[in-house]
């Protein structure tokens, strides 16, 4: 049995007992440091590097300021000025803390002037959080030189509304 901030998996079958204090508890996302979010990207994360920097980084605490989560994102790397990119998210598997990083990240995204959001998915995840933070599927991807596991991508975007960049 694994333990991650009180939340313990079954390795065995990859259940999760989630304890009844962390269903009952509002989320508050807020700026975090970046080494602090690479550190529990590093330790939640199964196959995700952490990014060495990003122009937002957030994080989902708990009440007592149990830190559960981070999303990282940062002007997308094309031509288009106007998209930013989610390019990291790991949770420790708190219920509704990815639809409320998402969220956030599209609020900080709109205020740094970005016109839409994307973020990139395995072709197997079903996009729950990102479907409940307003983003749609917009077609695949291919699998960037630099990825570790070489997989396509599902590319899924949300319009910030408002501002220009």
């Amino acid at each position: 049995m694994e333990n991650r901030n009180e939340i313990h998996a079954n390795t065995e079958n990859d259940s999760v007992a989630v304890p009844a204090w962390h269903r009952d508890q509002r989320l508050t996302i807020s700026r975090v440091g970046i080494q602090t979010a690479r550190a529990f990207t590093a330790w939640t994360h199964r196959y995700l590097v952490p990014p060495a920097e990003a122009e937002i980084v957030l994080g989902a605490q708990t009440g007592d300021g149990t830190l559960v989560g981070v999303v990282f994102a940062s002007g997308w790397n094309s031509d288009d000025e106007g998209t930013a990119e989610v390019f990291c998210l790991s949770t420790d598997g708190t219920p509704n803390a990815c639809s409320a990083l998402l969220g956030a990240a599209r609020r900080a995204a709109r205020a740094a002037g970005y016109r839409r959001l994307v973020a990139r998915t395995l072709p197997g995840e079903p996009g729950t959080s990102l479907r409940a933070a307003g983003f749609r599927p917009i077609g695949q991807a291919r699998a960037s030189q630099g990825a570790s596991d070489g997989a396509d991508r599902v590319v899924w975007e949300t319009a910030t509304t408002g501002g220009g960049r």
